[in-house]
């Protein structure tokens, strides 16, 4: 028989709904049962495509005999991170807090019936396996602590509580200077893996933002190394694994250093913000192959993720039992298709294309390139392999739409636009069909599809929303898209901020907005980008707010830049002034690709004759000459 979560509109709650568990989704019901049975809480936090999740939820949700102790001791409550990422961010600082070290998910959290939390971890086994605590053991000596009104447990969650209430603590400032882009690049290089590019070591993650920063850096002061860093880490990711080279589109990230072997779930936001990255690469670096993966992200988006013009959040690793299935072959299948692409020497192709007899996931095959390019029958051995995956059943899709994510890639194919019109109009469909979705009646941050929007937007909404706003305005000159630019930007200014100080949420969990570029770039530094381009496209005030923002965080960014790159690169833009090319429409969209300074953007203007270049208080050059305008734009830098 189902559970509660039977009545939620949530993939992920729904995936849970028929486990022996008797799950709460959020609610007052569950912490009011919690207290008036004096029963223990146990939070469950995760999503659809999470691997760990559902190994969890194989080996201890679906436990019959687990099932039966933990529904009699405890009220057990199951939350959708991507729909509810305020309790998320809340639950993590939490972990943080009690084990010194980042969480994850599924996050895995104990309170007292109070709902006071005690004890945090990840993914917990169904029973104890070597160093790791049993959830079975672990639920029983909680279920006998609270029982008894254990003393020592009860303390430790108060004084827990005290820990996680948000702070106003006065806040010492510090000079923003150029040491910065020092400190940044310096901090980059000490991450960078040489040998594979990208800045860890396995489980190895794109890190899209501060690729993104080094790129800014190379175009204030063109660096050997910091090409180096940048192209060996577009090229190497892309060459498959992480990358699916049959359909398009990035994994999570990769269980090891080379890219190789990805959890195969695949998120919006990581496929919208690196079709952005290399869509930039490739205009700046004038470099095909770059724009050719940005338009096979965009594809993929499209074609496998899109419905009436929205964007799914997330598809599934798991296929037809197990991890993977739909995404890798055997040797004897590629074998074949070598076969049919005439090709003489099918060892030799086999290994161009990552394949041997042994494999090299599992006994199966990743396709992985050998090299950059891409052989010429290519093409044709990738359309036999995609006409072999339309047999297999596609991973599980969380049809989820998300206002961030779909902003995100939204933006991205506005940026692809400049070099393929096909990717601009599809960016204003989509971006109308957002506004029509979720920004009736005030903003709102997810919906299941053909679902009426219930969760009220979070600071990334209104950040990522707007950011996207400015970026249709500059692809297409329509003033319409700033004036909703400075209307959700006024809305987040309204909610969110505080004297220098962002709130991610200010509802029932008042969260802090986090400076570091987590899981994607943090709203923080989206928000101050907005406040940045509006603050010099309509109205100083808002450059106000950019500058006490940065000044309330400026210790934390001279110190360790790295750790924030998307803000950094807003405090470089900050230190070394914007830009703005005004003239009429029609001669702006001819030169709006050409200026190398990276913190420029252009004013539609119709009474003007020629291109005008002004700073951030004053305009200082004219030119009707669009090749002058370079030279112009840098003159007083």
């Amino acid at each position: 028989m189902s559970n509660r979560l039977a009545l939620e509109d949530s993939p992920y709650l729904q995936q849970h709904k028929d486990n022996p568990l008797e799950w709460y989704p959020w609610c007052d019901e569950a912490f009011e049962r919690a207290r008036t049975e004096h029963k223990a809480i146990f939070i469950s936090i995760g999503y659809s495509s999470c691997h760990w999740c559902h190994v969890m939820e194989h080996e201890v949700f679906e436990n019959a005999e687990i099932a039966d102790f933990v529904n009699q001791h405890f009220i057990c409550i199951k939350v959708d991170r991507e729909e509810r990422p305020d309790i998320d961010k809340h639950y993590q600082e939490l972990h943080t807090l009690l084990n010194r070290r980042a969480g994850g998910w599924p996050l895995s959290i104990f309170c007292t019936p109070e709902n006071k939390p005690f004890y945090a971890a990840t993914y917990i086994p169904p029973f104890n396996r070597e160093r790791m605590m049993g959830f079975s053991e672990l639920t029983a000596i909680i279920a006998e602590k609270i029982a008894a009104n254990d003393e020592k447990l009860f303390q430790n969650a108060d004084e827990i509580t005290t820990y996680l209430r948000p702070k106003n603590e006065p806040v010492q400032a510090t000079a923003l200077n150029d040491k910065i882009i020092k400190q940044f690049t310096l901090q980059a290089q000490h991450n960078y893996d040489s040998d594979n590019g990208g800045f860890s070591k396995a489980p190895k993650f794109p890190h899209v933002s501060t690729l993104e920063a080094l790129m800014i850096l190379d175009r204030l002061d063109s660096s050997d190394d910091l090409q180096t860093m940048i192209h060996q880490s577009l090229k190497n990711m892309a060459l498959g694994g992480m990358y699916d080279l049959i359909d398009g589109g990035f994994c999570r990230y990769s269980t090891d250093e080379t890219w190789l072997v990805p959890h195969f779930e695949k998120m919006t936001y990581d496929n919208a913000l690196l079709c952005g990255l290399y869509a930039k690469a490739g205009m700046v670096y004038h470099n095909d192959r770059y724009l050719s993966v940005a338009r096979e992200c965009a594809d993929f988006m499209i074609g496998f993720m899109m419905e009436e013009n929205l964007f799914y959040s997330a598809s599934d690793a798991d296929s037809e039992g197990g991890e993977g299935h739909y995404f890798i072959y055997t040797y004897d299948a590629i074998v074949r298709a070598l076969s049919e692409c005439g090709i003489s020497d099918i060892v030799k192709a086999a290994a161009t294309v990552g394949a041997s007899a042994k494999g090299n996931f599992e006994g199966y095959c990743i396709i992985r390139l050998a090299d950059n390019e891409r052989p010429e029958w290519f093409e044709t051995f990738k359309a036999t392999l995609q006409a072999l995956r339309r047999s297999r059943t596609y991973p599980f899709i969380d049809r989820k739409v998300i206002t961030a994510w779909n902003a995100m890639m939204i933006k991205s194919l506005f940026i692809l636009g400049h070099s393929d019109e096909r990717y601009r109009l599809q960016a204003i469909r989509s971006l109308n069909r957002l506004k029509e979705t979720m920004a009736q009646g005030g903003l709102k941050h997810s919906a299941l599809i053909h679902k009426e929007a219930k969760i009220d937007a979070f600071l990334e909404d209104y950040a990522y929303l707007s950011d996207a706003l400015i970026e249709a305005y500059q692809s297409t000159l329509d003033e319409t898209y700033l004036i909703e630019a400075q209307h959700f930007a006024n809305k987040a200014l309204e909610l969110f901020y505080e004297e220098g100080k962002w709130y991610f949420s200010r509802g029932a969990f008042a969260t802090v907005a986090e400076l570091d570029d987590g899981t994607y770039p943090s709203a923080l530094g989206i928000i101050v980008s907005v406040l940045l381009g509006l603050g010099i496209l309509v109205d100083p005030k808002y450059h106000r707010f950019a500058f006490k923002t940065l000044e309330y965080n400026s210790i934390k960014l001279m110190k360790t830049p790295i750790y924030y790159p998307t803000l950094t690169v807003q405090a470089v833009r900050f230190i070394k002034e914007q830009r703005i090319v005004k003239g009429k429409s029609s001669s702006l969209q001819a030169v709006v690709s050409l200026p190398t300074y990276p913190f420029v953007l252009f004013k539609n203007d119709e009474t003007l004759e020629e291109f005008t270049i002004c700073g951030e208080n004053s305009c200082f050059a004219a030119t009707k000459e669009a090749e002058s305008l370079n030279e112009l734009i840098t003159r007083t830098l």
